[in-house]
């Protein structure tokens, strides 16, 4: 699957108020899945002295996924496209790096 096949299928799942007119809700919804990334690695760094384990990689991705389904949301709220975005920044993390 590529981004703008996610991006799409992303769409159909969506569930919320005014969808394709409210960026407020994926906004937010980006935000709280990132923290639960977050929430989760510091566990590891707490509770499992920094020891990545099978389990607590599966349970990051589906959070990541999570977070991924917001950021497409968000994406196609604002009319935008994950590849355009996804290209856009490789060519300025290049440029930083010929800097």
């Amino acid at each position: 699957m590529d981004f703008k096949e996610y991006q799409k299928a992303a769409r159909r799942t969506a569930a919320y108020m005014n969808v394709g007119n409210n960026f407020i809700y994926p906004t937010l919804g980006l935000a709280g899945e990132a923290g639960e990334v977050a929430n989760k690695v510091k566990k590891i760094d707490r509770d499992q002295k920094g020891v990545l384990s099978d389990e607590a990689k599966k349970g990051i991705a589906k959070e990541m996924g999570d977070t991924l389904w917001y950021l497409a949301t968000l994406a196609t709220e604002f009319g935008l496209s994950l590849d355009d975005i996804a290209a856009d920044n490789i060519k300025k993390l290049a440029s930083r790096g010929d800097r």
